[in-house]
């Protein structure tokens, strides 16, 4: 009943808004200009005076009573016909038809095809229905809003957190992870999703949190297979392509021949072994990794700098023809912050952050990298 009422009162609105103006008569092309009629009579009684006392000549006077008369006519000498009358009325009552039998026709059809007693049926109730009907909108809230209500709920953390992760919303699939593992506890497959959601938080920069996160799930699982991947591209990001691609070869290697994981294992094997191909015919000294350096913490103490130096020399001086070297970036900056040099490496940091671009990929990951070594740029 409510929605009849309020349906009339909307009708009713609208048609009258229409009905309205085609109420009002419309001015009259012939509208009362008597006044201008008189002053024109004026003007022919003054214009007889002037002729007959000689004061203008007789064609001009016939010419100026001629124009006076031609206004006395447009100014309304001549009445309007009954069609011209006719025309508006009709129009008018055409008008109000349609008007009126729009609303009559339209409710008519809803209420034979229509459903008005169907309920409404507010945003609650929608995400009460059966889960197979909703969307996945639908569902993803009906989730935040039981764990709204019930944030103790590990198994719904738990749940929400992967699908956080597919549709790329990272930063609420970490605080889901962490939720999970706190209420649910420590696994594998947990671990290792907490790893993966701050790792793309992190614009693909595995952080130490990330690391952390990987390491614990390989504890639980030695062989889950996202913690090895990302460790695998952790060795790169710290300058170690070569143990990099030896994880890679070892995790392909043991990989089932259905597992998702062998096509972007094998994809990131190809990419780094070619980037290692590439810059093989560049000159210069390959600079020291970390094994070169703690390798040398056995030498005698000049000749361990000495080596250091040369090393660490040759490589800022090959950064420097080509610096479009995110890795060799990586590993000059660890080199002068091992060697204790902390104002030369933040200097190297500037110098590749204008190299490869703050605001790249490339920039923001070494960035990244910098500050797990505890710097950051100046500016």
């Amino acid at each position: 009943m409510v929605f009849w009422f309020v349906a009339a009162l909307l009708t009713l609105g609208a048609s009258l808004a229409v009905l309205l103006p085609l109420a009002s008569r419309p001015k009259s092309e012939f509208a009362d200009n008597s006044h201008d009629i008189e002053v024109y009579r004026d003007q022919l009684a003054e214009l007889d005076r002037d002729a007959a006392r000689g004061l203008i000549r007789p064609e001009d006077a016939e010419q100026a009573r001629a124009e006076i008369a031609r206004r006395i006519i447009r100014a309304g000498g001549d009445a309007p016909s009954a069609k011209t009358q006719s025309l508006p009325l009709i129009g008018r009552s055409l008008g109000a038809v349609a008007v009126l039998a729009v609303p009559l026709v339209s409710w008519g059809l809803y209420a034979a095809i229509g459903s008005p007693d169907l309920p409404s049926q507010p945003l609650q109730e929608r995400l009460a229905q059966n889960p197979s009907e909703s969307s996945v909108d639908e569902l993803i809230a009906r989730a935040e809003g039981h764990l709204a209500a019930n944030p103790q709920d590990g198994r719904g953390w738990d749940v929400l957190a992967p699908i956080y992760s597919r549709l790329g919303r990272f930063d609420e699939a970490v605080t889901a992870y962490r939720n999970a593992i706190r209420l649910q506890g420590s696994t594998a497959i947990r671990e290792a999703g907490l790893g993966e959601a701050l790792t793309n938080a992190g614009g693909g920069v595995v952080s130490a949190e990330a690391q952390r996160a990987f390491e614990q799930a390989l504890i639980l699982d030695k062989d889950q297979p996202k913690a090895k991947f990302y460790l695998a591209t952790a060795l790169v990001q710290d300058g170690k392509p070569a143990e990099a691609i030896k994880a890679w070869e070892a995790m392909l290697a043991a990989l089932p021949n259905d597992s998702p994981w062998k096509e972007p294992v094998g994809q990131a094997l190809a990419e780094m072994k070619n980037r290692i191909a590439a810059s093989s015919g560049d000159t210069g000294a390959p600079g020291p990794t970390a094994d070169d350096i703690d390798a040398a913490a056995s030498m005698a103490p000049a000749d361990r700098n000495a080596m250091i130096e040369t090393m660490v020399a040759g490589l800022d001086e090959k950064l420097r023809q080509n610096p479009n070297d995110p890795e060799g970036w990586m590993r000059l900056v660890r080199s002068y912050v091992v060697l204790g040099r902390t104002d030369e490496a933040r200097a190297a940091l500037d110098r590749g952050l204008a190299a490869l671009g703050a605001t790249s990929d490339d920039g923001r990951k070494f960035a990244e990298f910098a500050t797990t070594l505890g710097l950051s740029a100046t500016e």
